[in-house]
């Protein structure tokens, strides 16, 4: 988990820009809002907004990232006031606290703006409690959030925009495709209102005063999960990150929470540690963020080990809710949302194919390499809706084994492809009647695979023989590779006569 987290690749050194642009975005938010008089309480808030909005907005384009960005108030503020407004009527603010997170989760069909909304809504409403807000603090909360907000964007569109430089990602979509109770997305919002209100109700028993920490464990065992074996894995993985926080709060948080200068230092840490771990390890990104919310409550002067302690239970007692939910509440299964993205993968191999085809063919639009950067980032999916299965502790051991298998072929799928990608941009490269024969068996093999036509336009393709290339040949050997990765695919995806990894 250590080597993962710190060890892992970092092509382009992006999880470090993404962690230092978010230091000194933050960083430079806070110290507006000191500069400018704000009290402790509206610095974090405005500190906080602007973690928001350097870390969840997400859209493909630098432009719409911007636009999500100066919405990210217009949610905010509303639910801000509410929270207030509410914080002495016990019953009413619990209901409005699971208005805002049913709402929040049921925004992602609109895509990243929807979800980072709903994220910035709910955290609003969290940050309110965390910090006992009243209405008379909103007037200096507002503008804490203002000015944070334009100083995070001072930093990410102006002094540090790397993105510019960069292609845009290959915007992909999870499945939601229903209606009614039938889509994901609805589905997840009833989920996480029922796993929230138990996590609200024994939250509650536990303490009256920091109940609000089992909901937000609910809260984010959900975010970037769609099916019930990913939302179980992410609920253990951020129990585990918690504990080992709060092991680490004791050893630096306790020690030196009265002590500004190496708080401060300390959080920045917190905060890059936050940014650089997220994607590739949930556990070290709530370490450090466990590690951030005792030193936030150290400076305000409440932070004890009992306090640490119970931190421990609320996560445990939001975890359970959310487990409860996906698994009693109309679950999504691993195995259907594996299905999808399999097949999803399957069929951008088939595009690719196809694309490459048409470029050796003299078409000058054909364009393999958008397939491939698509190719790969549904493969991330792939892993993602997988992760139940391949997890260590899974005790499905010859899911286990299947699913490996699988992750496996379609990394040699994805390789193939981006050899072949590579080969076919090569203005020398020409037609060659072997080439078309081979593309036309790859895409033979995927509708297979699929059950279905992908594409009418070549018929008589699987009547084509194709011979294992000769040495020199590239373009071939890549198809062939390919070939023979999807062929291999057919066992562990056909066993149950359809394409299903999943259970």
């Amino acid at each position: 988990m250590l080597k993962r987290a710190f060890v892992a690749p970092d092509p382009g050194r992006m999880r470090l820009r993404f962690a230092s642009r978010a230091v000194l975005g933050i960083g430079l938010a806070v110290a507006l809002c000191g500069a400018v008089g704000h009290s402790l309480v509206a610095a974090i808030t405005g500190g906080l907004a602007a973690l928001l909005a350097l870390f969840t907005v997400t859209d493909a384009s630098v432009r719409g990232q911007a636009v999500t960005t100066a919405l990210l108030p217009v949610v905010g503020f509303p639910v801000l006031a509410l929270a207030a407004v509410l914080h002495d009527v016990p019953v009413a603010r619990d209901l409005a606290f699971l208005a805002v997170v049913g709402a929040g989760v049921y925004a992602r069909r609109w895509g990243p703006r929807g979800h980072t909304l709903g994220v910035f809504a709910f955290m609003t409403f969290f940050a309110t409690q965390f910090l006992h807000a009243v209405p008379a603090q909103l007037p200096e909360l507002y503008a804490a959030v203002l000015l944070s907000i334009a100083a995070a964007s001072v930093v990410r569109f102006g002094v540090w925009c790397y993105e510019r430089r960069l292609p845009a990602p290959p915007a992909v979509a999870p499945p939601t495709g229903g209606s009614g109770l039938a889509r994901i997305t609805t589905r997840q919002a009833v989920q996480a209102t029922v796993g929230a209100g138990f996590a609200l109700a024994v939250g509650q028993v536990l303490s009256d005063q920091r109940w609000y920490w089992a909901v937000g464990a609910t809260w984010w065992v959900f975010v970037n999960t769609t099916s019930r074996g990913e939302t179980l894995v992410r609920g253990f993985r951020r129990f585990l990150g918690t504990v080992l926080g709060i092991a680490l709060g004791f050893a630096v948080a306790v020690p030196l929470h009265d002590q500004p200068v190496a708080a401060a230092v300390v959080i920045a840490l917190s905060v890059f540690g936050i940014f650089y771990t997220a994607a590739v390890s949930y556990t070290w990104m709530m370490l450090a963020v466990t590690v951030m919310a005792s030193m936030l409550y150290g400076l305000l002067g409440v932070l004890d080990p009992a306090l640490l302690a119970l931190r421990v239970g609320e996560t445990a007692v939001g975890a359970l809710g959310a487990v409860l939910a996906v698994l009693l509440v109309l679950p999504v299964t691993t195995h259907s949302v594996t299905d999808a993205w399999v097949e999803r993968a399957l069929r951008c191999v088939h595009a690719c194919t196809a694309e490459a085809a048409d470029r050796l063919a003299g078409s000058t639009t054909a364009d393999p390499a958008a397939r491939v950067a698509e190719l790969e980032a549904i493969l991330g999916r792939v892993r993602l809706s997988l992760a139940p299965l391949v997890h260590p502790l899974s005790p499905m051991r010859a899911r286990t084994a299947r699913a490996r298998h699988v992750l496996a072929l379609l990394d040699d799928c994805a390789r193939e492809v981006r050899g072949l990608a590579s080969v076919v941009a090569d203005p020398e490269a020409s037609h060659d009647a072997r080439l078309a024969a081979a593309c036309w068996r790859v895409e033979t093999a995927v509708e297979a695979l699929t059950d279905s036509p992908v594409d009418g336009r070549r018929p008589g393709a699987e009547a084509v023989t194709v011979e294992h290339p000769a040495e020199g040949e590239p373009v071939l050997a890549h198809l062939h590779a390919l070939e023979q990765a999807l062929l291999e695919l057919a066992v562990p995806l056909r066993g149950s006569n359809r394409v299903a990894v999943g259970a």
